[in-house]
């Protein structure tokens, strides 16, 4: 008799795409953002990325060590998260805080909730938020690039619009301005972003339903030149195209995407607005992290063979 059915275990579809090869093109796509950061603010911006980068891979490698875990250091997704944590940090920051920051990120948000796709909430975001919560002063001490006149520590795009100055849209998109490390230069970040939607790597619904609901709300408030300049300061593009759109922690359905895309533009536009901090990026991302689960359960489509139970 002839077998007609082959019966394998799930998954069922296979790419040819490994999380290690998805992970080294986003740390490509980030590159840009990284370069500028170095171009912008000097040497220690880089000393910054490098000790990042280092404390996640060994955090990773220790823990699994430690636990007796297999070795998944080279799948490249702990690179990932230390470029991320490094991009939210200043670029004049001592380096222990990247230090720490790499294994809260790491040890703290991901390995004990399961590892890689058992983190409820972005690593680097969290661990941003902690950093940003036990040193504030350090955190929210933004230096000036090197090619502005006052290279001291001044005035944010963000701090500027909300006192009612208007800003230089040259100077946001190439990154002349205030900022931690690899936020300013928007140009950059676009480049990397628009390089992973076309590469299929994430989800254009996140980015342009994030930015889009955060300019419209924006544009209904303040008008086109205060949402042009809104969506183009702080960490709404860094965010939009590389942390709002982590594998993990956002909506698995399209029609989830779009909830959860819009939800992070209006939550950044609330705090922004309404709140005594000017950012708001990093909250609202985290926020729509812890929401996932409940817009995944009305927004993930039947399973086969499913039938519905009857009511009474």
């Amino acid at each position: 008799m002839v077998k007609n059915l082959t019966v394998s275990s799930s998954p069922h579809v296979r790419t040819a795409r490994s999380t290690r090869s998805i992970m080294q093109e986003v740390c490509l796509a980030l590159a840009p953002a990284g370069i500028a950061g170095i171009v912008l603010f000097g040497w220690n911006a880089l000393a910054i990325i490098i000790t990042s980068v280092l404390s996640c891979v060994v955090s990773e490698y220790l823990f699994q060590r430690i636990t007796h875990q297999r070795i998944l250091i080279g799948d490249w997704s702990a690179v990932v998260t230390g470029l991320l944590l490094a991009y939210n940090i200043p670029a004049d920051a001592p380096l222990w805080l990247p230090l720490i920051g790499g294994f809260l990120a790491i040890v703290l948000v991901k390995q004990l909730f399961g590892g890689l796709g058992g983190n409820f909430m972005n690593p680097a975001l969290t661990a941003r938020a902690i950093l940003f919560v036990s040193w504030s002063s350090i955190m929210g001490h933004y230096p000036m690039t090197r090619f502005m006149a006052d290279t001291a520590t001044g005035a944010t795009p963000l701090v500027s619009i909300a006192a009612g100055e208007s800003v230089s849209i040259m100077d946001l998109l190439i990154g002349n301005c205030g900022g931690v490390l690899g936020e300013t230069c928007k140009i950059a970040i676009i480049l990397g972003g628009v390089y992973l939607i076309i590469r299929g790597i994430v989800d254009w619904r996140i980015p342009v339903t994030f930015i889009g609901a955060a300019f419209i709300a924006y544009l209904i408030q303040d008008g086109f030149d205060v949402a042009l300049m809104q969506i183009l300061s702080g960490g709404l593009m860094l965010g939009a195209f590389f942390m709002a759109t982590d594998y993990v922690t956002c909506p698995m359905s399209g029609l989830g995407r779009v909830i959860y895309g819009i939800g992070c533009g209006i939550l950044l536009f609330v705090i922004r607005s309404y709140a005594s901090y000017v950012e708001g990026c990093s909250f609202a991302i985290l926020f729509m992290n812890v929401m996932t689960p409940l817009i995944d359960r009305f927004t993930a489509g039947k399973l086969f063979g499913e039938v519905k139970k009857a009511r009474g």
